[in-house]
């Protein structure tokens, strides 16, 4: 897939574990792991929201694409 997840770095550059996180914005951690590892079909605009709202950051810092 050419869109690559960097969840992880942004986490790591937070200092957020990924269970805290999900806590956070009331997902899953099974489904923030779905999302971390790249093997997600698709992201709701509304966790993209939540997630960028309490890691402070950009989608484009998140989601990157790759051809």
């Amino acid at each position: 897939m050419s869109i690559i997840v960097n969840l992880d770095v942004v986490l790591a550059k937070r200092k957020i574990k990924s269970k805290e996180l999900a806590e956070r914005i009331g997902i899953t951690t099974a489904n923030l792991s779905i999302l971390k590892s790249g093997k997600a079909k698709a992201i709701r605009f509304s966790t993209l929201d939540a997630i960028c709202k309490e890691l402070d950051c950009q989608p484009a810092d998140i989601l990157e694409y790759k051809s």
